[in-house]
């Protein structure tokens, strides 16, 4: 590449520059509250379109569909790095936006399961599946235009602000929510009023267009156009230029691998913790996750600041290795402080179990098959977020506290008897089933332990998007640093929620998912000191 092509044709303005991060972070906020409502209404989304009487394979089906959509953000990525590539960087993020917009406008009137019958959630799957591709090229579009009008000594500070905007779209989710609920009455909120959030989509879409149109074409790009320099094939010289498959490599484990799986800990793994596990009120839970979101979201932009006069590799790696040694400790004290008579009960009362064939599926009733006895009494103690021990036996048996529990036969043919009446047995043991409002002071602790959680995500999120444009050369800059990210966004944290459900489901221990998020960064962190550039902040230069 030329010299003239890496220099801006223009020096943008302040004023370019204020109306460039305004308008890339209010898009990427709208079109991330597309996507983040569907988990925020996890619970009524799994009751509208995957009914079950199991209640584990319930929200296990909803995060299914979560993880289908992030499962398509690679081919997201390949499609409109290629045409941002190709074609320019503000007019494939108009189309993202578009597609997104539409798609989450459109779950709002998919008529539920009990009407349309397996219809329903074939076709939320499928706009779930649009709604992936979309968003496989927008961060990327978002991210490089920004960079693409930063200097370098200002660059993480820019684009902090594109990080800060994922925060916000599960915040704005989350405060729409409260609002729905707050003017539409609780019965009809739970029949028809949690599609009011999707319907709004098209208003959010609207001002999106309005301020992206107002853009102009990223410098960079421009002068690579009239260089001659646009990249013939994106996707094959992102596996072909010099250095490249490193780059991806370290982008994808060391990078995206890491930020990810900490981002959807940090807010969804914790969301569905309080409110399932947990058993708060789903309107504490949401405006305690609101408050902590909107007080995190600058932790980003002070990380991205950070990183201009540290660079990118420092804060990463701090993160990272925080979050080894903080996350378990941080949900044990937002355990302890939701509900700790569930804690204190599971405590002194112990539950265990034993018999034969004593593990559980949670996918059984979906692919038809046989569940033990055993098996469907320990799917049910996990629903209602009861730890158990396990022990060797013949005949099935469960004991509380060391005091046995007499099994009905009948429990195991009806799951909503099972549940009312394990429940009833250990309550009276002192367990706590009921929607719990924690007092203020524990929440104040919740919402601390909360913003821990996103200092730990800012700290590997805040730098990535200047990080990402910076390892990357510019004519397939959007291709190469999208399609890893995608890849690690999609597959290492998009499935998430599911993997740690499974794993949740199949322990019977609360706490057991959050092995896979420690699992992902140890491996990230020995990528990341490997491959991630050190020294200050510069732009690309070919290393190798």
């Amino acid at each position: 590449m030329s010299e003239a092509a890496t220099k801006l044709v223009r020096e943008p303005t302040e004023k370019e520059i204020r109306l460039v991060i305004a308008a890339s972070s209010a898009g990427t906020v709208f079109e991330w509250y597309d996507f983040f409502i569907y988990g925020t209404l996890f619970a009524l989304i799994g009751k509208a379109f995957f009914p079950s009487d199991n209640e584990t394979l319930q929200v296990l089906l909803v995060w299914a569909g979560f993880a289908i959509g992030f499962g398509f953000r690679p081919l997201g990525a390949i499609l409109f790095g290629f045409l941002g590539d190709r074609l320019g960087r503000k007019y494939t993020f108009l189309v993202t936006v578009t597609l997104m917009g539409i798609a989450t406008a459109g779950v709002g009137f998919v008529p539920s399961a009990e009407s349309i019958g397996i219809a329903a959630p074939i076709i939320v799957i499928g706009l779930r599946i649009l709604q992936g591709l979309a968003l496989g090229g927008e961060y990327g579009g978002a991210a490089i235009y920004v960079a693409e009008h930063a200097s370098p000594e200002k660059r993480g500070h820019y684009t902090s602000y594109i990080q800060a905007s994922v925060v916000g779209g599960f915040v704005l989710s989350i405060l729409v929510v409260l609002l729905c609920r707050l003017t539409i009455p609780e019965e009809q909120f739970n029949d028809w009023g949690w599609r009011v959030p999707f319907l709004l989509s098209i208003i959010l879409l609207g001002i999106s267009l309005w301020m992206r149109m107002k853009l102009n074409e990223s410098p960079v790009f421009q002068a690579m156009k009239e260089e001659g320099e646009i990249a013939g094939n994106p996707f094959v010289e992102s596996f072909t230029y010099p250095g490249n498959k490193k780059r991806i490599f370290v982008a994808l484990f060391g990078v995206a691998g890491i930020l990810t799986t900490i981002w959807y800990t940090a807010f969804f793994s914790s969301l569905s913790f309080l409110q399932r596990d947990m058993r708060l009120d789903e309107r504490t839970v949401e405006l305690t996750m609101l408050v902590a979101g909107l007080i995190g979201m600058s932790f980003y932009v002070l990380v991205g600041r950070w990183s201009d006069r540290v660079g990118r590799k420092k804060p990463i790696i701090i993160g990272a290795l925080a979050t080894l040694l903080l996350m378990f400790p941080t949900f044990w004290v937002m355990g302890s402080l939701a509900n700790p008579g569930l804690a204190e009960a599971a405590e002194r009362n112990p539950v265990v179990v034993s018999g034969p064939q004593c593990s559980t599926d949670p996918f059984a009733e979906l692919f038809d098959r046989e569940q033990s006895d055993c098996g469907k009494l320990l799917g049910t103690l996990t629903s209602s977020g009861v730890a158990y021990q396990l022990q060797p036996g013949g005949d099935l048996a469960m004991s509380v506290g060391g005091m046995p529990v007499a099994i009905d036969p009948a429990w195991f043919d009806d799951g909503k008897l099972r549940s009312e009446a394990i429940q009833g047995e250990l309550a009276e043991s002192g367990f706590d089933f009921s929607r719990q409002i924690p007092p203020l002071t524990n929440l104040i602790g919740i919402v601390a332990a909360l913003l821990v959680l996103s200092g730990l995500s800012a700290l590997t999120y805040g730098s990535v998007a200047a990080l990402l444009a910076e390892m990357f050369p510019p004519r397939i800059r959007y291709s190469s640093m999208s399609i890893p990210y995608h890849i690690g966004a999609g597959y290492l944290g998009g499935f998430l929620p599911l993997i740690s459900g499974v794993i949740v489901a199949s322990t019977g221990n609360i706490y057991s998912g959050l092995w896979y998020t420690w699992g992902v960064v140890a491996f990230g962190i020995i990528v990341a000191w490997w491959g991630i550039p050190d020294g200050p902040p510069r732009d690309f230069v070919d290393d190798v």
